[in-house]
């Protein structure tokens, strides 16, 4: 640890408390960053938590999507982003109307089921194609995307959400995986994005052969957003939360961790009498380690990035998310 940390805490913490701020991590983030939150968690569970904090200042240790989140549930506080350019590929994948930038497929992934629309395609083209089929939307997506949808999904919940709906054919994006995951699990058809996260892509079969030779006691914990070949080897399929609540619960000294490497920080934490192992030491996501303290401190002191989501996107996007929370 670098010495200069110490004192760059203290300065973000007399900051916090003269702001009235509350910092948010999500658990892909550096350790220091944990460390220095007043809350950890996934992006929606952290998004909900602030609703209910009596603060003015909400900065968030994540990517864009999850600030805009809380800018959904929180129109009345000001949110700051920590660094400015902390984006999501996959939710940058996906466009309600014309897409941004031309994307090329992820090398690998094969025999794709004919009803995965490519990247090319947009929102708006699809539900014109399927006007009688509700949207899922994942909630790693922009603000705009959920304002385009009817429901949220998360990835421990998407299997609930669909079969909530009354519809037999829905539309799920913008996670391929995740919505073959879904597919597995309900009778009904899933119109799937062709998106995916690069980050649990890029895990194959054997890289789970791999782990388990070299921990033969360890449980294997894989996220959704994972390829379905990957999850068809795993002891325990969930969310990160999901993650965290199955080592504390299990009597196994041992875990296989398949998704990004800083939920590690928490499962160490949490459960400092186990031992926990990447499935794949490569499995981070840039955009989620561009935070460090002094992007926190900057926020603080020059109130940057403010992610302000307005209010014809906000509105709907809201309805989005509260058809799903209602299901809880």
């Amino acid at each position: 640890m670098l010495s200069h940390l110490p004192s760059i805490r203290e300065k973000i913490l007399k900051l916090k408390q003269e702001r009235r701020a509350i910092i948010l991590a999500h658990n892909y983030q550096r350790d220091e960053v944990q460390e220095i939150a007043d809350f950890t968690g996934d992006s929606l569970e952290l998004s909900r938590t602030a609703s209910t904090i009596d603060c003015d200042l909400i900065v968030f240790a994540g990517v864009n999507f999850m600030a805009e989140s809380a800018s959904i549930l929180c129109p009345d506080k000001t949110v700051l982003l920590t660094e400015a350019d902390a984006g999501c590929p996959m939710a940058d994948m996906i466009h309600v109307d014309s897409p941004r930038r031309e994307r090329k497929s992820f090398p690998g992934f094969h025999n794709p089921p004919p009803y995965i629309y490519p990247k090319e395609f947009t929102l708006k083209a699809i539900k014109e194609q399927y006007p009688k089929s509700p949207v899922v939307a994942y909630v790693n997506t922009t603000a705009d995307v959920k304002a385009d949808s009817y429901i949220c999904c998360t990835s421990a919940n998407i299997v609930q959400v669909i079969e909530s709906l009354p519809d037999e054919t829905v539309i799920s994006v913008p996670d391929r995986n995740l919505s073959m995951w879904a597919q597995r699990n309900t009778q009904k058809k899933i119109i799937a994005w062709d998106g995916f996260c690069h980050v649990h892509e890029r895990v194959r079969p054997e890289d789970v052969s791999k782990a388990r030779n070299e921990h033969p006691q360890a449980l294997v914990m894989a996220h959704p957003e994972c390829r379905l070949e990957v999850l068809e080897l795993a002891d325990h399929v969930t969310s990160t939360s999901g993650m965290l609540r199955f080592a504390k619960a299990s009597s196994a000294k041992e875990f296989i961790v398949g998704t990004e490497i800083g939920l590690m920080y928490r499962l160490k934490k949490e459960n400092p009498e186990k031992e926990f192992y990447a499935l794949r030491k490569d499995m981070i996501c840039p955009n989620m380690k561009k935070t460090t303290l002094g992007s926190v401190l900057r926020a603080l002191r020059e109130n940057t990035y403010i992610i302000k989501v307005p209010e014809e996107i906000r509105i709907p996007a809201k309805k989005s998310l509260d058809r799903m929370l209602a299901l809880r």
